[in-house]
């Protein structure tokens, strides 16, 4: 699986939680979490399990730690694949 499938799968996942619709246009791997889609902390740990389901892996608290903007995330979803 490529970064552009995992964006466009992590895409749906995110934009449940997303407050400026319209930053989620722009939605690639230098997008933060929290300062360009204005995500709460809380429903970033929503956002992880939903990728957790979504990807059928199991992230880590470390992992889930670096997960704060669309690079990394794609990074550890890449990683936990890879483990399988």
């Amino acid at each position: 699986m490529n970064r552009e499938e995992i964006i466009t799968r992590l895409k749906p996942i995110v934009s449940t939680y997303v407050e400026d619709k319209d930053q989620l246009e722009n939605l690639n791997e230098a997008t933060d979490f929290i300062k360009d889609l204005r995500i709460n902390s809380a429903n970033l740990v929503d956002i992880v399990l939903d990728v957790e389901e979504e990807f059928g892996i199991v992230i880590d608290n470390l992992s889930m730690e670096r997960m704060l903007n669309v690079g990394a995330s794609i990074e550890v979803i890449e990683t936990k694949l890879a483990e399988q």
